[in-house]
C-alpha cells in the first residue's frame, strides 16, 4: 500500500533513514516497498539490501518536484524504468531541462499525479494518487470517470507525529526562513507516518478498484540488481583476450626499461601478477590507468601512482608508479587478491594545475555517458546544526555563534535553546546536501544513468547519487584522479631550471636521488623547507630525531608522523630503537621475524595483517577486515568485533597465553586511526626526494616554484625567506619585470603581482601581457595611456615600487600620477602612430625614512622585502645563542630574540598548549614549546619578534626550547605617520602568524607507552 516513501536522503524534507524506513514497514505487515526519495535515487541500494533482510520486496522510483510543488511520482517496474527516471532527472540536474508538468513518455515506469496535477488524458502507465482524507471529494461527478485510474497514495516522510517538527525545521533550513514563516504547501501532511495495511485497507473498503489498482501495480514492479558483476568498463580494447596480451606485452617492454639486467625474481613476480589480474579480469582497469598515465606523459605532465596499486610490479613496468616493490618487499596481495571482497584502486596524483586537464580527457575519451564523478553526502556537523536550527528558530546571529562555538554544557537554559538541542541532536548525521568526492572517478561499462541520475555541481563535472561506499558495493571500481601543489612545484623548477640555466634534469631518476650525500645531508637535519610532506615542524623535528639519512628511514618517517601511529606512542618508541637498536628485545619472536625493519613496532597498515596472520593464525579475509579498520575504512563494527573474537579463539588454539595475546592485540588496537599502506608512503617518499634534490641543488628556481604553488605549510613570506637564504635576491614586483607569478632572472626573483593583495587579477596579468605585446613601459604616463587602471591601484603599485625603474622617488611618483589622472581620458589608450615627449614636472624634493618602504611592503604584500624583521625593531639587541647553537645547549637556560612563523594549538587536559616555530637573527629555525601554565602568564600577542627565555632540551639530536617567559618586542612606528601617534602603529596589525589548530592530545611520553622492550616472558615460558 506504500507507494510513496521518503527517507532523509530527500534533502531537508525526509526524517526516516533508510533501515528506519524499513523496520517501520515491516512493523505495518508490508510485504511491498516503494522508495521514491524526491528528485533523487541517492538510496536505492541501500534500501534493497535492507528490504531483504526482512522479507520486504523492494520497489523504487523517484518523487519529482519543481520549486516545492510535486509534480508526479515515478515508479520503476524494472532496471530499464530506473534508467528512464534517471536520464529525466540528469537532464533536468546537467544540461537544464525543465522538469515536465506532465511526465515524458516512459515505457517501463508507473506515474502516479497527486490530485492538484492531473493531466487533460492518462496514459495507460498514469495514475491518480488518492489520500485517505480525499476520500470524501470522489463523490463530485468530475471525478467519477477516474475511478478506474485511481491509486492509495498514503505518502511516509517520519516516524511519528511527534518527528512532524523535525520535518517542519527541515523545511525552515531549506526555505532559509523561520517555522513560523512556514506556509502549508512548504511541509507535508502531519499524518505522513506508517498505518498498517488492514487499516489502509480499511478506509478504502468502499473503493475496491483503487485497492486492486494498488495492488497491480506492487505486482508488476521489481527491483532485481546484481551487486557481484562489476559495473566498470570492463575492456580496454574489445575482449579479454586483446587486454590480456596487451597488459603483458607492456608489462613486458617495462621490464627492459626498470631491470636492464635479466632477473628471474622479477620474472617470476610478473608472472605471479599477470595470472591474478587476468583471472580477476582486472586487464582493461590497468590498461584504462595506463591510457590516463601515456596521455600526461604525451603533455609533459608529472604524475604520481601512490596507494596500494605501488605493490604492483606491473603497475611499477607499466610507468603507472616508480616503487619497485622488489626493494621494498611490498606484497601484491595488499593491492589485488582473490579473496579481497572490496575492488582496489590506483591513487594517482597530478599538479593542482593540471588536474582539470586530466579529467576533461577521462571525459572525453570514454564518454561523457560514461564518466561521473563519486558523490559524497555531507551531513549536518555541530556548527551547521545550531546554527541552521538556532536561524529557524529566530534567534540572532550572536546567540548562532555562541551555540555554534560553545560546548552544550555552556548553552543558555531557557527554552528556546533546549529545544534547539533537542532537535538539532535529531539532526545528528542527516545528510545535508550532495557534494563532490574529492578525487573518485568511476567509468562505466554501460551508460552510467543505468544506475544512477547524475547531477552537475559548481566544480563542472557530474557527479553520480551515491558515495563511494555504495559505488564499491555495487560493483564499481573508482578511479582515484588527485591533486597537489608539491608536483606543480617540482615541475615548474624543471621549466625554470632549463629556462635559467639551460640544464635539463631527469626527475625519474630516482635512485640517484635517494643516493645523493647533499640530499640525505638535508634531511638528517631538517633542511626540507618547501619540500613535498616533509616541511611542517613536526616533520622536520622527526627527521632530525631520526637523524633520516636513506630513503626507508624516509619512508618509515612518512608513516609513523600518521595519527595512528603517532598517538599511540608507536612513533616515540620508533624513534628510541632506531637511536637506540642494542637497548630493546622483540617480546615475540614473530614480531622480529615479521617486523625486524622496524625494530618490531606496527608502521604500516601491512603490519597488523603480518601479525594477525604470523602471531594469531587468522584468514587472510580477517586480517584484511582488521587492516580496513585500523586505516579507518571499516563500516562494520560488528564485523570487528568477530574479527577481534576469532583473534582471540586462534591464539589460544596455537597455545599462546592469554596475557600474551591481549598484549598483542592491545597494540593492534593502539594502532587505530590513520596510517599509511608502505607503498603509499614509499611513493611520498619519493616525491620528498624528488623535490629535496631541486632545492638542495636548485634553490633559488625551487622555492620560487613553491611560492609559485602556493607554497604549502607555511605562508608566503617563509618561502620568500627561504630564496633568499637560498642565494635569490628578492626584489618588489616591478612593472617591467614582473610577471602574474614570481620570476627568476639569474639570482634575481621579482615577486609577481599575484602577491599585491588589492590588485585585481585581470589589471594583475594585463600588465605583463602587455609589456610582451608593445615593450617596456618607458615612464608613468606611458603606463596610464597603455594599462586601464584608476588612481587607488596606480597609487598601490607606487607604494609597492613597481615604478622605481624611473627613478624618481615614490612620493614624486604619486603626484605626477594625479596631475596625468586629472587631465587624461580613456579614449587617449588607443595607439597612436607618434609618441608624444613625456611631460615633465618640476616637484619640490621631500625627504623620505629609510623605513617607510618596509611598512609600505607590509601593508601592500603582507611582509617586509627591503629589509628583515629584525631591522624594524627598536632594540638593537641580536642574541648571541642562535638556532646553530642549540644542539650544544642541551638542560641550559637560553635567552634569545626571534621571528614568530607559526604555532600549533594542542588541547590538554590542563588547558591549551602551543607548538612554536621561529627563525633567528641569522634566518636559521628553531622551535618551542609552551604549557598551559606558562600561557597564562605569558601568552602569543600575534606576529612579529619575541623576546624568549627558556630551556633547551634536546630530544635525539633535535632541540626544543621549553619556554619560561616571553615578551613581544616593539616595533618602530610607522615613519609614514610621524604626525598619528594612533596610526602610527596601526600596521604593525598585520604582521602575520600561522596558526594552525588540532584537536589531538598531545603524544604519550615514554612512560605512557606501555610497550615491551624485552621479550615477554609468561608462564608458559618459565615451565
Amino acid at each position: 500500500m506504500f507507494l510513496n516513501s521518503h527517507t532523509f536522503h530527500s534533502l531537508r524534507y525526509g526524517t526516516l533513514s533508510v533501515e528506519e524506513l524499513v523496520k517501520q514497514a515491516a512493523d505495518s505487515g508490508a510485504k511491498s516497498l516503494v522508495l521514491t526519495d524526491i528528485n533523487t535515487v541517492t538510496a536505492i541500494y541501500d534500501f534493497k539490501k535492507e528490504c531483504e533482510k526482512f522479507g520486504i520486496k523492494p520497489i523504487v522510483g523517484v518523487e519529482i518536484r519543481k520549486e516545492n510543488k510535486l509534480l508526479y511520482i515515478t515508479i520503476a517496474k524494472n532496471a530499464t524504468g530506473i534508467a528512464e527516471i534517471n536520464r529525466l532527472l540528469t537532464n533536468h540536474n546537467c544540461d537544464g531541462a525543465e522538469l515536465p508538468q506532465v511526465s515524458p513518455d516512459f515505457q517501463n515506469v508507473f506515474v502516479i499525479y497527486p490530485l492538484q496535477n492531473i493531466p487533460e488524458n492518462l496514459k495507460e502507465n498514469e495514475f491518480i494518487g488518492v489520500r485517505n482524507e480525499e476520500l470524501n471529494l470522489l463523490i463530485r461527478p468530475e471525478w467519477q470517470k477516474f475511478l478506474k485510474k485511481m491509486v492509495v497514495l498514503h505518502p511516509i516522510t517520519f516516524k511519528t507525529k511527534k518527528e512532524f517538527n523535525l520535518h517542519r525545521i527541515l523545511r525552515a533550513i531549506d526555505q532559509n526562513t523561520l517555522i513560523s514563516k512556514l506556509s502549508e504547501k512548504d511541509c507535508c501532511s502531519p499524518n505522513e507516518v506508517f498505518q498498517s495495511v488492514e487499516m489502509i485497507a480499511e478506509q478504502f473498503r468502499n473503493h475496491p478498484k483503487i485497492i486492486e489498482n494498488t495492488n497491480a501495480i506492487l505486482e508488476q514492479c521489481s527491483f532485481n540488481f546484481d551487486f557481484k558483476t562489476p559495473k566498470n568498463k570492463i575492456y580496454f580494447t574489445q575482449n579479454k583476450k586483446n587486454d590480456d596480451a596487451l597488459l603483458r606485452k607492456f608489462a613486458y617492454d617495462g621490464l627492459q626499461k626498470r631491470y636492464p639486467k635479466k632477473n628471474q625474481i622479477v620474472i617470476d613476480r610478473i608472472e605471479k601478477e599477470l595470472k591474478v589480474i587476468t583471472e580477476m579480469d582486472f586487464a582493461g582497469y590497468f590498461l584504462i590507468t595506463l591510457d590516463i598515465v601515456k596521455y600526461s606523459n604525451s603533455r609533459g605532465f608529472l604524475h604520481v601512482g601512490r596507494g596500494s596499486g605501488a605493490n604492483s610490479i606491473v603497475s611499477y613496468l607499466l610507468g603507472i608508479t616508480e616503487i619497485c616493490p622488489i626493494e621494498l618487499n611490498l606484497y601484491f596481495e595488499r593491492f589485488l587478491n582473490k579473496n579481497r571482497n572490496n575492488p582496489p584502486d590506483f591513487d594517482i596524483d597530478w599538479s593542482w594545475r593540471e588536474r582539470d586537464e586530466i579529467l576533461t580527457y577521462i571525459f572525453k575519451r570514454y564518454g561523457k555517458e560514461y564518466v561521473a564523478f563519486c558523490g559524497t553526502n555531507v551531513e549536518f556537523k555541530y556548527r551547521s546544526i545550531f546554527r541552521e536550527v538556532g536561524k529557524a528558530f529566530g534567534l540572532p546571529k550572536e546567540e548562532l555563534d555562541v551555540l555554534a562555538k560553545n560546548p552544550m554544557a555552556t548553552h543558555d537554559d531557557n527554552k528556546v535553546v533546549k529545544l534547539v538541542q533537542k532537535y538539532g541532536m535529531l539532526l545528528e548525521k542527516f545528510p545535508n546536501q550532495r557534494s563532490m568526492h574529492s578525487c573518485g572517478i568511476l567509468i562505466s561499462q554501460e551508460p552510467i544513468t543505468n544506475y544512477t541520475a547524475l547531477e552537475m555541481p559548481p566544480k563542472g563535472f557530474p557527479i553520480v547519487q551515491f558515495d563511494m561506499n555504495v559505488a564499491e558495493d555495487i560493483g564499481f571500481e573508482k578511479f582515484d584522479i588527485l591533486s597537489q601543489r608539491g608536483l606543480g612545484t617540482i615541475k615548474d623548477t624543471l621549466e625554470l631550471v632549463k629556462k635559467n640555466q639551460g640544464i635539463s634534469i631527469d626527475i625519474q631518476n630516482t635512485m640517484f636521488f635517494k643516493n645523493d650525500k647533499d640530499c640525505n645531508d638535508y634531511l638528517s637535519i631538517g633542511k626540507t623547507i618547501g619540500c613535498f610532506y616533509i616541511e611542517s615542524p613536526a616533520m622536520r623535528g622527526l627527521l632530525r630525531r631520526l637523524k633520516c639519512e636513506d630513503y626507508k628511514t624516509l619512508v618509515a618517517a612518512s608513516s609513523i608522523i600518521r595519527p595512528g601511529v603517532a598517538k599511540s606512542g608507536m612513533m616515540k618508541e620508533y624513534i628510541f630503537r632506531h637511536n637506540n637498536p642494542t637497548k630493546f628485545e622483540y617480546f615475540h619472536d614473530v614480531f622480529k621475524e615479521q617486523l625486524g625493519e622496524t625494530y618490531g613496532i606496527m608502521v604500516y597498515q601491512e603490519d597488523v595483517i603480518k601479525i594477525a596472520l604470523h602471531f594469531g593464525g587468522v584468514s587472510a579475509d580477517d586480517g584484511d577486515v582488521l587492516r580496513r579498520a585500523m586505516s579507518g575504512k571499516s563500516r562494520s563494527i560488528q564485523k570487528l568485533q568477530e574479527v577481534r573474537d576469532n583473534f582471540f579463539k586462534s591464539c589460544a588454539s596455537k597455545g599462546h597465553p592469554e596475557q600474551l595475546s591481549k598484549e598483542v592485540y592491545r597494540q593492534i588496537e593502539s594502532f587505530a586511526g590513520y596510517s599509511f599502506c608502505k607503498a603509499h608512503s614509499a611513493s611520498y617518499a619519493v616525491e620528498s626526494y624528488q623535490s629535496l634534490y631541486l632545492k638542495v641543488n636548485f634553490p633559488i628556481e625551487f622555492m620560487v616554484s613553491a611560492i609559485n604553488n602556493g607554497g604549502g605549510f607555511y605562508r608566503t613570506e617563509v618561502y620568500v625567506h627561504e630564496c633568499r637564504m637560498g642565494g635569490g635576491k628578492i626584489h618588489n614586483p616591478c612593472v617591467n619585470q614582473s610577471l602574474f607569478e614570481t620570476t627568476v632572472y639569474g639570482e634575481d626573483v621579482f615577486l609577481g603581482f599575484m602577491h599585491i593583495e588589492k590588485l585585481e587579477s585581470r589589471i594583475a596579468n594585463f600588465i605583463p601581457e602587455e609589456r610582451e605585446k608593445n615593450g617596456d613601459y618607458i615612464s608613468l604616463e606611458n603606463f596610464i595611456k597603455r594599462v586601464p587602471v584608476g588612481i587607488e591601484t596606480l597609487q598601490t603599485l607606487i607604494f609597492v615600487g613597481a615604478f622605481r625603474f624611473t627613478g624618481k622617488p615614490k612620493n614624486e611618483l604619486l603626484i605626477e600620477a594625479r596631475l596625468l589622472m586629472i587631465h587624461f581620458k580613456p579614449e587617449y589608450r588607443l595607439p597612436t602612430f607618434f609618441e608624444t615627449p613625456v611631460q615633465e614636472y618640476e616637484l619640490p624634493t621631500l625627504k623620505r625614512n629609510r623605513f617607510e618602504d618596509a611598512f609600505d611592503e607590509i601593508e601592500i604584500l603582507g611582509f617586509s622585502v627591503s629589509c628583515s624583521p629584525f631591522d624594524l625593531l627598536q632594540t638593537k639587541y641580536r642574541s648571541i645563542i642562535m638556532a646553530r647553537h642549540l644542539p650544544k645547549y642541551h638542560k641550559r637556560q637560553v635567552r634569545m630574540l626571534a621571528y614568530l612563523i607559526s604555532r600549533k594549538h594542542v588541547p590538554t587536559k590542563k588547558g591549551t598548549m602551543f607548538f612554536g616555530t621561529w627563525i633567528d637573527a641569522e634566518g636559521n629555525f628553531f622551535d618551542t614549546a609552551h604549557f598551559p601554565d606558562n600561557l597564562q602568564q605569558y601568552p602569543f600577542q600575534g606576529g612579529g619578534c619575541y623576546l624568549l627565555l627558556g630551556m633547551v632540551e634536546v630530544d635525539f639530536h633535535f632541540p626544543t626550547i621549553t619556554i619560561f617567559k616571553m615578551a613581544k618586542m616593539p616595533f618602530i612606528p610607522d615613519p609614514r605617520y610621524a604626525e598619528d601617534q594612533e596610526k602610527s602603529y596601526e600596521i604593525h596589525k598585520k604582521i602575520n602568524e600561522d596558526v594552525s589548530m588540532t584537536t589531538r592530545n598531545p603524544y604519550p611520553q615514554e612512560h605512557e607507552i606501555g610497550l615491551p622492550r624485552n621479550k615477554m616472558v609468561v608462564e608458559k615460558d618459565k615451565v
